[in-house]
């Protein structure tokens, strides 16, 4: 029998999936950065969970605001990601009995301050003792029917594109300030329909591994493209992962429109690759002109 460890997290999340129990109000499920479920009206209820664990996601010694703020503006990430917009979490918090209320109250302070930067009401949660510090969050969004993204939807042809450099923020400490990109997936959505969309949370290769899946795609990225925080090589901004930048996909002509755009919007969008048939592979052009195959080589918890 094999151990977790020897499964993977992703091939845990398969045997998983074997346990969904999709009543037809459920649009999707387990595989995307939310999940999807049918509500009155135009709309879809948007549902997603993060968990961050001491040790794992972050240590006693940082900043009990900062690990607070990252807990919710991961699952804002993922909202984001299907062209959402966030609305209402829970939060279910694991605490040691001797650890201080002041840290405590700190945890809950960061994640008041991106709520409220985002117009999201924190309405519940539990408490438990536990050995380390863990923070689980649940989130609700909302997304018209007519602007949802998932993961599955790019095509041969379509131009692959991050919102932001990308690399070194465990070790920048970026992977706590990080801002999830709402507005900008909003812009996306509302002005050039994404065919596919998710946010960068295990590196490059990884994610857009995840979207080659998911559509039946391959893909061919250049690296002199990939945008880089300073001091991080490509191959570093492929694998790094915490990132929180968006990933998605849009067709030729709607990309070169998003490139022109000259709005009040001062987002920057950085194209860095194209959408291939599935038999051609998941490729980089070195900066020599050298083709690699590339493998899912982000960030795994097993």
């Amino acid at each position: 029998m094999k151990n977790v460890a020897r499964l993977g997290e992703f091939g845990l999340i398969e045997t998983l999936k074997t346990y969904q129990n999709l009543l037809p109000r459920v649009v999707k499920g387990i595989g995307d950065d939310a999940a999807v479920l049918k509500v009155r009206g135009g709309r879809y209820l948007l549902f997603t969970t993060d968990m961050l664990v001491e040790d794992v996601h972050f240590t006693r010694r940082m900043n009990a605001r900062a690990v607070g703020r990252k807990a919710l503006a991961c699952n804002l990430s993922d909202v984001a990601a299907m062209g959402g917009e966030p609305l209402f979490a829970v939060v279910s918090l694991g605490i040691p009995g001797q650890i201080s209320t002041r840290y405590v109250s700190h945890l809950y302070a960061g994640m008041w301050a991106v709520a409220q930067e985002f117009g999201v009401s924190i309405v519940g949660g539990d408490t438990v003792r536990s050995q380390k510090v863990v923070v689980n969050i649940a989130l609700l969004g909302e997304v018209e029917k007519r602007r949802l993204i998932r993961r599955q939807g790019a095509r041969p042809g379509d131009w692959i594109f991050v919102s932001g450099p990308l690399g070194g923020s465990l070790k920048s400490g970026r992977h706590l300030t990080f801002t999830p990109r709402v507005r900008e997936a909003r812009f996306l959505v509302e002005k050039f329909k994404p065919s596919a969309m998710m946010d960068l949370s295990d590196g490059l290769a990884g994610d857009l591994g995840h979207i080659l899946k998911a559509s039946c795609v391959g893909a061919l990225i250049e690296e002199k493209l990939i945008p880089c925080h300073r001091g991080v090589t490509p191959d570093r901004a492929l694998t790094d992962g915490e990132d929180f930048e968006l990933l998605f996909t849009m067709p030729g002509v709607r990309a070169r429109k998003l490139l022109e755009y000259k709005g009040p919007e001062k987002f920057r969008f950085y194209p860095v690759g194209v959408v291939r048939p599935r038999r051609e592979g998941f490729c980089m052009v070195r900066s020599d002109g050298r083709v690699e195959q590339l493998k899912d080589r982000g960030f795994r918890h097993f």
